[in-house]
């Protein structure tokens, strides 16, 4: 009898908590979502531990771990809520933010600007983003094996994959499934990426993919079976937030069938202030839990045994 499918999860940038805290968070963040969308396909994900796992890169990145304790009262407020209000709203739409997206849209057009416009915050991702680009100490090389390491052993096993990847983890997953489909001819494919909050359309990021010295086809992964993106509205990591007219070349390739990118209000709050690129918002997001449940069903049916 073949396994179950598998969940994937890779974060972004900043330290997380220790692996099996986090992830322990982000699926109850998941599984809070699922028993709203879909509750029989949450009983089938909690029942096997087995069907999500998190690709614990941070510590090694940072070697340090982030206390849980400064983020389960928010987690905590904010699984009490179904979705979004009108405050939600206003602030993700502000005057405020829409001049801070305009300025960053800005400085990645024009790099020169950007030791002017930027905060403390962005300087310190700017840092991080250039330290994984130069692959300081194979960090990056290390950071994607890890990465490599389940989806191989996911593909051994007959297993699909929905591999989330959150911020800066799917810059990391893009590298690494452009390595494994172009330079180590691997057959390994991934049946689903979910891209959540994703800077891949920036012209920094894309200028620094894995890939972009090649020509052709061979700039971009072969081994994704669907693409989808989704995005908050106020959103400055992916101040780009619609990839497919970034990627579209991938579809008329025949490298994807398609890239969806969907929209979404966020509602998770850091210390009472909208924070909509939280990946513990994304994960709790019923269009989060929509994509995952309806890949879940999707796969779960086709797998050899499943009846």
């Amino acid at each position: 009898m073949s396994e179950l499918p598998l969940i994937l999860y890779i974060p972004g940038l900043l330290p997380k908590p220790e692996a099996s805290v986090h992830r322990r968070e982000l699926l109850r963040c998941l599984l809070t979502a699922l028993k709203r969308v879909d509750p029989e396909v949450a009983d089938e994900i909690e029942a096997d531990s087995a069907c999500f796992d998190l690709v614990s890169w941070t510590y090694d990145f940072y070697q340090e771990h982030r206390d849980i304790a400064l983020d389960r009262p928010n987690v905590d407020a904010a699984l009490l809520l179904e979705g979004p209000d009108e405050r939600d709203v206003v602030e993700a739409t502000s005057l405020k933010r829409r001049f801070m997206l305009t300025l960053y849209r800005t400085g990645d057009l024009l790099p020169f600007l950007i030791p002017k416009l930027a905060n403390e915050r962005l300087e310190m991702h700017l840092r991080d983003i250039r330290r994984y680009a130069a692959n300081e100490d194979d960090i990056a090389g290390h950071v994607r094996r890890l990465l490599k390491v389940p989806i191989e052993a996911a593909w051994a096993a007959g297993r699909p994959v929905l591999l989330m990847a959150h911020s800066m983890g799917s810059v990391i997953a893009w590298d690494a499934l452009w390595e494994m489909s172009r330079r180590e001819n691997r057959e390994a494919r991934i049946d689903l990426w979910l891209t959540m909050g994703s800077p891949l359309g920036g012209s920094y990021v894309k200028k620094h993919l894995l890939g972009g010295g090649e020509t052709g086809g061979r700039r971009f992964p072969s081994n994704l079976n669907d693409w989808r993106n989704i995005a908050a509205v106020g959103e400055l990591t992916a101040f780009r937030r619609r990839l497919r007219e970034h990627f579209v070349e991938m579809i008329e390739l025949g490298l994807v069938p398609d890239i969806t990118d969907q929209e979404i209000f966020s509602f998770y709050r850091s210390e009472g202030a909208l924070n909509v690129h939280n990946e513990y918002g994304y994960l709790m997001h019923e269009a989060t839990a929509q994509n995952v449940a309806d890949w879940w069903r999707a796969k779960k049916t086709s797998l050899p045994g499943s009846g």
